[in-house]
């Protein structure tokens, strides 16, 4: 369960295979091709920004067991989710 500050990001969210109704939150430009909670947290640290990886899967996609990445920030999660997305594409 994350505390106060933390934000859950899933690699739905990303993911450029899927529609908006199926989970991703970043526009289909924006959209990285089958993102992992890895490289996510990679972004995440790239931007300065504490992360950690586990193993709980996004309960719509909870076939797939991605995981998910705890990222310790302040910042509102719409802004967080767009700036890892730029990460992700290397354009930020």
């Amino acid at each position: 369960m994350p505390v106060k500050g933390e934000r859950i990001l899933y690699p739905c969210y990303f993911n450029a295979a899927l529609t908006r109704k199926e989970g991703r939150r970043v526009p289909k430009a924006l959209a990285a091709k089958a993102p992992t909670a890895a490289e996510i947290d990679r972004a995440l640290r790239k931007s300065g920004i504490k992360s950690r990886i586990e193993s709980q899967p996004h309960s719509g996609h909870w076939f797939r067991k991605e995981g998910r990445v705890v990222a310790e920030s302040g910042l509102p999660k719409e802004k967080l989710i767009l700036t890892v997305a730029k990460v992700l594409l290397g354009k930020a």
